[in-house]
């Protein structure tokens, strides 16, 4: 297809004994790069950077396990057929809403442990979960995996043959939903930068648009995703899900900022001559 985006040639390669698959490598990226501006905005906040690195030793693991653990509940058709299939994390296949449960559960944990205000430490780390997320994505295209429906937009992604879920076997272009969360995924967090350097948001307003805005964008792709699910009333399972969490942190960050349900902060009054 002329202007499609090509299929991968290799989703790893071997280095002596060992195989590399390039879907981890990009997660180890990912995880490197939003270690990486969480730490620089936490330290910009007077923080330590020894508590990024120690949440980062506990919430990403925490995170893969609850994804794979979600992954395996929700699309057990594509759980590969063998014993350690349900942990075969290099194989593909993680589910994003029980990562941010068992990630974000550890990472409060250890906050609350160190002392640390935790609504301003998640406030810090919004930014570096999204730039974190949106280079994960391009993991998906190393294993052809989480694509849309055939289209033949000039930025199409080709998929191969095996790759292409039943009832598509016929067409060879794809919407590619993991580019499209990506670079929603980088716009949101520069967006959540801009808004903590103009905006008074208050703690962790951030943290509450970020949970907001990913899982808003991700109705709109679960409506062009075909790739096996289970369906519920003929729609996905996780655009209940998004539904449902969207409008959960959207409720949120209207209580933090004092919208509803929860009183400002009464403003100092200045001192009579």
């Amino acid at each position: 297809m002329i202007g499609a985006i090509p299929s991968p040639s290799t989703n790893g390669f071997a280095v002596g004994p060992f195989e590399i698959h390039l879907y981890g490598l990009v997660y180890a990226v990912a995880i490197a790069a939003g270690i990486w501006v969480t730490v620089r905005r936490w330290e910009a906040r007077g923080g330590s950077r020894e508590l990024v690195y120690d949440v980062a030793l506990w919430a990403f693991p925490a995170g893969l396990i609850g994804a794979r653990i979600y992954f395996d509940l929700t699309s057990m058709s594509e759980v590969p057929d063998h014993w350690w299939g349900p942990f075969a994390i290099w194989e593909g296949g993680l589910g994003s809403y029980g990562g941010f449960a068992a990630g974000i559960a550890v990472a409060i944990w250890r906050i609350h442990r160190a002392g640390v205000p935790i609504s301003k430490a998640l406030d810090a780390g919004a930014p570096g979960l999204l730039v974190a997320h949106g280079i994960g994505r391009f993991g998906n295209y190393f294993n052809q995996e989480l694509f849309g429906g055939p289209t033949s937009l000039p930025w199409a992604i080709e998929i191969d043959p095996a790759n292409r879920p039943p009832g598509y076997a016929q067409y060879s272009a794809f919407h590619p939903t993991f580019l499209y969360e990506a670079i929603w995924d980088f716009s949101l967090a520069g967006a959540l930068v801009w808004l903590d350097d103009h905006r008074d948001v208050r703690p962790p307003g951030l943290f509450a648009l970020y949970v907001t805005g990913y899982a808003g964008f991700r109705i709109f792709e679960e409506t062009l995703r075909v790739d096996p699910s289970h369906h519920v009333l003929g729609m996905r399972l996780n655009f209940f899900v998004a539904c449902l969490v969207t409008l959960a942190g959207a409720t949120w960050f209207a209580w933090t900022q004092g919208w509803w349900g929860r009183r400002r902060r009464p403003e100092p009054q200045a001192a009579s001559p």
